[in-house]
């Protein structure tokens, strides 16, 4: 899934007021390696997922979003996704696996996003089918979107 420059600077200007623009610094390695850190720990929800989240939330048209949002994840797209929704006043639920970290779905949960957790061989069928039973939502994908891909390549465009 490629993803242009230009859906990169229109995802730049989606997620401004959302994702911070993170210091590149330098990293005392040992030579021959010039190796260099993008702080993306600094965002809001201490991770880059919070890009693609936010891009496709500014993409969705309003009236899908009102039925409010549905991504699975184990984790750190989760909390982007809950992050967003509640800075847009819509209700956010997660599909995590049963094996995903306390400490992630407690972040969810402070942010507002409700979660089931499900064995992993039904969160990866919401992967696959996009949706999850009972709830109708729109479904925000954690790798297979390129709206979510824009919104990480904003990174490169920082760099």
């Amino acid at each position: 899934m490629l993803v242009t420059s230009a859906q990169a600077q229109e995802a730049r200007r989606n997620i401004a007021s959302v994702a911070v623009r993170t210091p590149l610094i330098r990293c005392n390695a040992d030579p021959p390696a010039n190796l260099y850190l993008k702080l993306e720990n600094l965002q809001p929800i201490g991770s880059f997922k919070i890009r693609g989240a936010a891009n496709v939330m500014a993409r969705t048209p309003r009236e899908r979003l009102a039925r409010g949002v549905l991504t699975a994840s184990a984790g750190n797209m989760a909390q982007g996704v809950a992050f967003c929704a509640q800075r847009i006043g819509v209700s956010a639920t997660i599909i995590a696996p049963d094996t995903a970290p306390a400490t992630k779905i407690r972040a969810v949960e402070r942010m507002g996003g409700r979660v089931i957790k499900v064995p992993f061989a039904e969160w990866w069928r919401t992967f696959e089918t996009r949706s999850y039973p009972g709830i109708d939502a729109t479904f925000i994908h954690a790798f297979d979107d390129p709206d979510v891909t824009a919104g990480n390549g904003t990174i490169a465009l920082e760099l």
